[in-house]
């Protein structure tokens, strides 16, 4: 398995035969140089959306028309890209799970952020904001999207049991580093934790050392852009 950070709140999941893009975006990413762009998509799969802000769908009807990618996520959500030009995925809803190709499952689970996009002239609710839980080559990955504490994580650990946490950890807009550590020690038990959303503006956190320091015994991983972490 490999997991490639594409700046930002972004991923490319490489797991079985599938490649997965969450949250894909290319244009206007300060941390994803436009010549790592067509590297960043070739092959993918499937792309999955956690929620409707900019810096999260921009560019997923574009990517999916262009790769033939399908889109799934929450049902508004998914139902407004699909609309818009998007290959057509499975809209779902929280506890849903669906299958990403024969081996890789991807189940909906909550995140306490908001979710909207300018439709035309007006700002449109797209459903709530969510996360996932992906299974596959033996691991379970929690990709938190972007979200505060919550008490729905002790469930979310305690019913799929990741090894994996891939974080949002910026603070501002997320969790910050001193956050998204509390909430790994107190309801998780990882052997891997990614951190994600920083150090893309100066508004965000720069460095996932917090993270670290409070999470002794843990495999906390900076992501380089592009460069794949082998798990």
């Amino acid at each position: 398995m490999n997991i490639i950070w594409l700046g930002h709140g972004s991923f490319r999941f490489e797991i079985e035969d599938q490649v997965i893009l969450l949250d894909p975006w290319l244009n206007g990413n300060p941390m994803l140089g436009e010549d790592q762009h067509e590297a960043a998509v070739n092959g993918a799969t499937q792309i999955l959306v956690t929620h409707a802000h900019f810096d999260h769908i921009t560019d997923v009807v574009a990517i999916s028309k262009k790769t033939g990618a399908p889109v799934s996520g929450m049902y508004e959500l998914a139902q407004y890209l699909h609309a818009e030009g998007a290959v057509e995925g499975s809209p779902f809803n929280m506890g849903g799970t669906i299958a990403l190709g024969e081996n890789v499952t991807a189940s909906m689970v909550p995140a306490s952020h908001s979710s909207s996009a300018d439709v035309g002239e007006i700002r449109r609710y797209m459903g709530n904001e969510s996360g996932f839980i992906l299974r596959g080559e033996g691991h379970t990955i929690y990709a938190s999207g972007d979200t505060g504490i919550m008490a729905d994580m002790d469930w979310i650990a305690d019913y799929y049991k990741p090894d994996i946490g891939i974080l949002s950890a910026g603070g501002h807009f997320t969790m910050g580093m001193a956050e998204a550590a509390y909430a790994a020690k107190r309801y998780f038990d990882f052997s891997t934790v990614i951190p994600c959303h920083y150090r893309t503006f100066p508004l965000l956190e720069q460095s996932a050392q917090v993270l670290a320091d409070g999470l002794p015994g843990v495999s906390v991983v900076e992501p380089q852009v592009m460069e794949p972490i082998a798990l």
